[in-house]
């Protein structure tokens, strides 16, 4: 079991700091002045998380968190995180995802609700039952998963979630860019925009979980109330919606839906990747189906209030000249900038509060990635996160730049491809939960349960009468090897391979759904479908095997 805090995260002795640093370095291979350099180098590291944990910042990093050690207060708790939905997912990012089917897909408002709205509502499910583990294991989303892929092969699992979440960083920091720009009439040039808003979520993200939770909490308020604001403004130019398709052939019109459906469902569904990060502090008895329609209602009203804003008004620049003509030029934010100018500078100051989502969603992502890169190996794990917050910022805002003017093509290739995978991690999670952590199969976890004997029900879950060992969340030993989900994982795969439809591939059966205008992309059904019939016959046999 690993300790409570990392070396790293305050005063310990110096026997103590020798014996950690030997984990790392190989003595026998490296030289006394190598030796000297490293040590003096991990000097600087601890006295650097020493007096910024004086600071507050959260200087504690992929440690599980003790039932103890948590509030006490579960109304405190829940206000938290509903003002952390409200201010993370009732902003552009998720806004900006709506407007691209009728702007890129060529689809009428009809289509545009339909596909848009039951797409984002499957992926709020998805991301509410992975919220669940949060409470009950005290354990980031990606240390959880351990229990699924193993020690060795989570770090996969845990790549593919920071760059998901990475990801999302880069079309925040482009389209807070092309705000500043477009306010500006291009005097705020679209890189400066990009390093002002990666900057400043950088600030809160290295403070940590408290301080997250309480910036969130207040920026959901203004931010919400602008969004308001922008209905009445736009209401305007509401005559010029139209219900009909800008795309006439019926084939391309079904794949385009198809499309649009995946790219809105992964708007909702990589949340997953770090939900549950946001409930360790909950004490161990919440109830799931608490945990689980506060994360489905807390990501589905705040994103339906702005994906709506973003139909309305994408659906209107396709017929109004100079609403198109600003989404030409400057993209996302320019098609805002342009729905507010009847208000003069009063539109403008509701933009700015509007940009500050874009913000609050960098930080959420920030902070999260931050434990997914301690998780690729002890050596990662001993570096802060507050040390990591720095580096991941420095690589999204570098990939910003370099697709600053490739906006609507990045989001609509990269999503759902981040959502194939979050499908395949659910439908293990919902197996592994349901089928083998009951009472029929949990006495085949002989080295998870090894030392818990007769009192191994201490992490029962009444609610879905399911059996965790969450104390051996870091015991290589016992844990299991995670063979069983790795290559369902890996079948998943070929299942979205060949029923996606991207700019980059279209899969031999995506391409018989489409028409003249590409195929049709139900790579999340086929990735979900290819996994969870494997699963749990290679779960099976794994634990009958290693007894883990």
């Amino acid at each position: 079991m690993g300790t409570k805090q990392s070396s790293i995260g305050g005063p310990v002795s110096r026997s103590t700091e020798t014996a950690q640093l030997d984990t790392v370095l190989t003595v026998s291979s490296k030289s006394e002045y190598q030796k000297s350099k490293d040590w003096k180098l991990w000097q600087v590291l601890a006295k650097a998380s020493k007096k910024l944990d004086s600071l507050g910042v959260e200087t504690r990093g992929i440690e599980r968190i003790e039932p103890w050690e948590r509030s006490t207060s579960k109304v405190k708790q829940f206000i938290s995180v509903v003002g952390l939905w409200l201010s993370g997912c009732g902003g552009l990012s998720s806004m900006s995802s709506f407007y691209l089917g009728p702007l890129v897909f060529g689809l009428g408002l009809k289509n545009c609700l339909i596909a848009g709205f039951l797409g984002e509502t499957l992926g709020c499910a998805i991301a509410a039952y992975c919220a669940m583990m949060g409470p009950r294991s005290g354990c980031r989303q990606m240390v959880s998963a351990r229990f699924l892929f193993g020690w060795w092969f989570v770090k996969l699992v845990c790549l593919v979630s920071i760059v998901g979440v990475m990801g999302w960083s880069v079309v925040n920091s482009v389209v807070g860019g092309e705000i500043l720009a477009s306010m500006s009439n291009g005097k705020v040039s679209l890189p400066v925009g990009i390093v002002i808003i990666a900057v400043l979520s950088l600030l809160v993200a290295i403070f940590g979980i408290r301080q997250l939770l309480r910036v969130e909490t207040y920026l959901s308020l203004p931010v919400n109330i602008a969004f308001l604001l922008l209905y009445v403004v736009s209401s305007q130019k509401f005559d010029h919606l139209t219900w009909e398709d800008a795309i006439t052939d019926p084939a391309s019109r079904r794949g385009n839906w198809l499309t649009f459906f995946s790219l809105c469902y992964a708007i909702t569904s990589t949340w997953g990747s770090i939900a549950s990060d946001y409930y360790i502090l909950f004490p161990e008895n919440t109830g799931d189906l608490h945990i689980y329609f506060l994360t489905f209602f807390g990501i589905w009203i705040p994103t339906t209030f702005v994906g709506l804003a973003g139909t309305l008004i994408g659906n209107v620049a396709l017929t109004y000249e100079p609403w198109g003509d600003a989404y030409a030029k400057y993209g996302m934010g320019g098609l805002l900038n342009e729905a507010f100018k009847p208000w003069g500078a009063g539109g403008k100051f509701l933009l700015i509060l509007i940009y500050l989502s874009l913000i609050s969603n960098n930080i959420l992502n920030t902070y999260s990635a931050a434990f997914g890169v301690q998780l690729a190996g002890r050596g990662f794990a001993k570096i802060p996160r507050w040390l990591w917050a720095f580096v991941l910022t420095a690589i999204y805002f570098v990939c910003a730049l370099v697709g600053r003017n490739k906006f609507a093509t990045i989001l609509g290739n990269f999503l759902p491809m981040v959502g194939y995978w979050i499908l395949i991690y659910f439908m293990l999670l919902l197996q592994e939960n349901l089928i083998f952590r009951t009472d029929r199969f949990i006495h085949l976890y002989t080295k998870e349960f090894a030392e818990v004997g007769e009192a191994r029900n201490i992490h029962l879950y009444t609610s879905r009468k399911q059996h965790y060992n969450f104390a051996i969340w870091n015991d290589y030993d016992k844990l299991t090897r995670g063979i069983a989900a790795t290559v369902s994982f890996l079948i998943g795969a070929v299942g979205a391979a060949v029923g996606m439809a991207q700019t980059y591939w279209t899969g031999p059966v995506a391409r018989r759904i489409g028409g003249e205008e590409g195929g049709g992309d139900i790579a999340m059904w086929l990735c979900m479908g290819f996994a969870g019939l494997v699963y749990p016959f290679l779960r099976y046999f794994e634990l009958k095997k290693f007894g883990r």
